[in-house]
């Protein structure tokens, strides 16, 4: 059964790991990565990625992308959206602190921090304004 739309958004407003999938070529089928997101009902969606890797490119070229989220308890339920890119930010410490608080507990975000500032270098925004949504709830796993 399809959700409403006040279900939809709210299901995707909550912290699943997504499924990020974005055309790289057109020989290939979509690149699909899993990633952290954040997205608040009527706003727009966001996923932090290092400038220059192989999905900001492909999101760099393609102008869009999709994503999906699913759970399988209480109930199989998923949400995908698409839509264009309308915005990408520089890295700042407070949307990597707002991204890991989504998904980490309070004592492990600092950790993430650091671990993110020396290893994995610095990240920039993408926000994608979602266009077209599908999304269900398939009853009892």
């Amino acid at each position: 059964m399809a959700l409403s739309v006040e279900e939809r958004e709210q299901f995707l407003a909550e912290p699943h790991i997504g499924a990020l999938s974005v055309v790289e070529r057109s020989d290939r089928a979509p690149l699909t990565v899993p990633i952290w997101y954040q997205y608040s009902p009527g706003g727009e969606l966001w996923v932090l990625t290092e400038p220059g890797s192989r999905k900001a490119r492909a999101i760099d070229a393609a102008g869009r992308f999709s994503l999906m989220v699913q759970r399988t308890e209480p109930t199989v339920r998923y949400v995908s959206v698409e839509g264009p890119v309308v915005r990408t930010a520089a890295a700042s410490l407070e949307r990597s602190r707002e991204m890991a608080a989504r998904y980490l507990p309070p004592d492990k975000v600092a950790d993430f921090l650091e671990y993110e500032r020396t290893q994995l270098g610095e990240h920039g925004a993408i926000y994608m304004r979602p266009e077209h949504w599908l999304s269900a709830d398939l009853g009892p796993a």
